[in-house]
């Protein structure tokens, strides 16, 4: 018998996912990640359950038509078939079920607990009120596929009935679930926080005195567009030390024409051209953001919790399949004055990480609000140790 299935619903989701099963050592877990092969979780739990086949959206169907088709093509309905079915397979063999992730990862996780006849937890790292951004119905009505990220959506607060708690990802969307008789609901912490390790490497030898510019070029194929024009905007600040979190191998970095990959072993390379070097560090994501004075990106995650460090972000929109505009233009709206969105040139990008460098006020302001709109760390700790006290209670029904 597993004592709790953990299921996640895309890549930052099994990153709080995996991090939750470090707070829950000593219990049998498994995982069912609903967006790819859930990697995150290997040597993490005993078992990873589901088909953990990778969409070409890379877990973004409804960003456009074309990934939509694009998924379409390669099984996605087939996919979600799979994984009812492994939610349905797995309720009699776990006692606690813990859903990191939106509606549809909700919705497994009601299946897996048998419709609340097993405790289940709902993690919702997802909407954030700060996505509504003060726009009118009108406003928000030209965007009708953000609406499930910026409110609780009425079939979402129906299948809360089944749920043991609701974990939210800030304070302002706390106060939003309560007006709409979410009662279950709490924020406890940043759950995007406590994923950040503390730094995993040295960087003494990498660092030559310089402010640090952080390229966050993100995971997906985003980075075929961000990671070159991070690099030509790099080089327009030569006063900076540019820095890649670099997550994939070195095989195939995209790079601007006139540029070279210089790979020093399987952790650290370095694009160089004529006159400039930027480090491409592997496996150092946190040992670069706790060096870093402003930060270019292109990710999800990775730039809210840049942001909650309190480094300023500047970001630009990618053809896809993740930051497109309009994804980047909501993060905007929740990070506030900690992001700067500009058009995607390497002057503009330049321009904006030059002002965060030298005015002051502005430095100051995006790291206020960084720190206010992230909150502090303590989610996972928490929800933790509420699912080991409801386990030792012998479970409960959410009612």
């Amino acid at each position: 018998m597993t004592d709790v299935l953990i299921i996640s619903g895309g890549n930052a989701e099994d990153l709080i996912g995996a991090s939750l099963c470090a707070y829950l050592e000593g219990l049998s877990l498994a995982a069912l990640p609903l967006v790819g092969a859930g990697k995150r979780y290997e040597g993490k739990v005993e078992r990873i359950l589901g088909p953990r086949t990778q969409m070409p959206s890379g877990g973004f169907p409804f960003n456009s038509l074309e990934n939509l088709i694009a998924d379409l093509k390669a099984g996605f309905h087939l996919e979600i078939v799979r994984q009812i079915r492994a939610a349905q397979l797995a309720r009699g063999e776990v006692q606690a079920v813990a859903a990191v992730g939106d509606a549809y990862t909700l919705a497994i996780g009601v299946l897996a607990s048998d419709w609340g006849r097993l405790p289940l937890f709902h993690l919702q790292p997802q909407i954030s009120h700060y996505y509504w951004g003060g726009r009118s119905i009108w406003e928000r009505l030209k965007q009708p596929n953000q609406f499930a990220a910026e409110d609780y959506l009425f079939y979402e607060r129906w299948m809360h009935r089944f749920v043991q708690a609701v974990y939210v990802r800030d304070k302002l969307s706390e106060q939003r679930a309560q007006q709409l008789g979410m009662h279950k609901a709490r924020f406890v912490g940043s759950m995007a926080m406590d994923t950040l390790s503390a730094p995993e490497r040295d960087l003494s030898g990498v660092l030559d005195g310089r402010p640090v510019l952080v390229l966050l070029p993100g995971t997906r194929g985003d980075v075929r567009f961000s990671l070159p024009l991070m690099l030509e905007s790099a080089a327009l600040l030569p006063e900076m030390q540019g820095l890649v979190a670099w997550a994939g191998d070195f095989q195939h970095v995209p790079l601007p024409e006139g540029w070279r990959l210089e790979v020093q072993d399987e952790h650290t390379a370095s694009a160089v051209s004529t006159q400039h070097r930027v480090w491409l560090l592997r496996g150092a994501f946190s040992a670069i953001l706790h060096v870093g004075q402003v930060a270019i990106g292109t990710a999800g995650t990775a730039n809210e919790q840049a942001a909650g460090m309190g480094i300023p972000v500047v970001a630009f929109s990618t053809p896809g399949p993740q930051y497109i505009y309009p994804n980047a233009l909501r993060q905007s709206r929740l990070l506030g004055k900690a992001l700067r969105l500009v058009e995607p040139s390497p002057k503009a990008v330049a321009e904006a990480v030059r002002v965060f460098l030298t005015d002051e006020a502005a430095r100051e302001a995006a790291r206020r609000e960084g720190l206010e709109r992230n909150g502090p760390r303590g989610a996972l700790p928490q929800i933790a140790q509420e699912i080991r006290q409801t386990l030792a209670l012998g479970g409960a029904h959410a009612g």
